[in-house]
């Protein structure tokens, strides 16, 4: 999904960014099977990204900064559907997503459930392993 600059800036008017202080809130969804992948944030800026390219960005609230999801990993996620819901302050991201969404191996970053016994059930397959992905720089 690519949209026009102009056509994106008028989708942001749309979005209320001042409930979390500029933030707000996505959820990545496979639109293949409908997989809840995982929710990030995004400010302003990233969101125009996300439209204008096609493809996700996010605003790192630790690295105060704009990223785009598989810039180090090559995990991309392509946005092919996008919706924002009823209070105007969170968007569902509907993508296409190369390998994984987990920056820990995993397809989804919901991959444990919580079983009755209080323990944690890990119930997701691990796709590929972090440090072989992700290096250090020091």
């Amino acid at each position: 999904m690519f949209l026009k600059e102009s056509e994106a800036n008028k989708i942001l008017k749309d979005i209320n960014f001042e409930k979390m202080n500029g933030l707000i809130p996505v959820v990545i969804q496979d639109i293949e099977n409908n997989q809840l992948l995982m929710v990030a944030f995004a400010n302003r800026e990233a969101v125009l990204k996300s439209l204008t390219t096609g493809y996700t960005h996010f605003y790192s609230r630790s690295r105060r900064k704009i990223w785009r999801k598989g810039d180090t990993s090559g995990h991309t996620q392509k946005i092919m559907e996008v919706y924002l819901d009823c209070d105007n302050d969170t968007l569902l991201f509907k993508i296409e997503q190369k390998t994984a969404a987990c920056h820990t191996g995993y397809r989804s970053c919901f991959y444990r459930r919580l079983k009755t016994t209080g323990d944690w059930e890990i119930i997701g397959e691990k796709l590929f392993e972090p440090s072989r992905v992700y290096i250090k720089k020091d």
